[in-house]
């Protein structure tokens, strides 16, 4: 158990900040579930909507190191990827 008055101030900055990047990566990961539901139904309007939509979120997500820059490139690289493949 911390003894100083900073590692304790320390602990509680820690339990918010991790409170905080869950909620970020539960919108992220939400967002992404979004466009691989409009991929998966077929429509690509919806889908590339859903993307147009969650792209400043990963971004963002990224931004704060809630997910790794190189995993959000490549998660938006692979649905517009998709999306790009389905029917008109």
């Amino acid at each position: 158990m911390a003894n100083s008055a900073q590692a304790k101030k320390r602990i509680r900055q820690a339990a918010r900040r991790t409170e905080v990047n869950g909620r970020r990566l539960g919108t992220v990961r939400t967002f992404i579930r979004k466009v691989e539901e409009a991929i998966a139904s077929g429509n690509k309007t919806d889908a590339e909507t859903a993307l147009r939509v969650a792209q400043p979120h990963m971004m963002r997500g990224a931004q704060k190191n809630v997910m790794h820059r190189n995993t959000v490139t490549r998660k938006i690289s692979r649905l517009s990827r998709q999306i790009k493949k389905m029917a008109a």
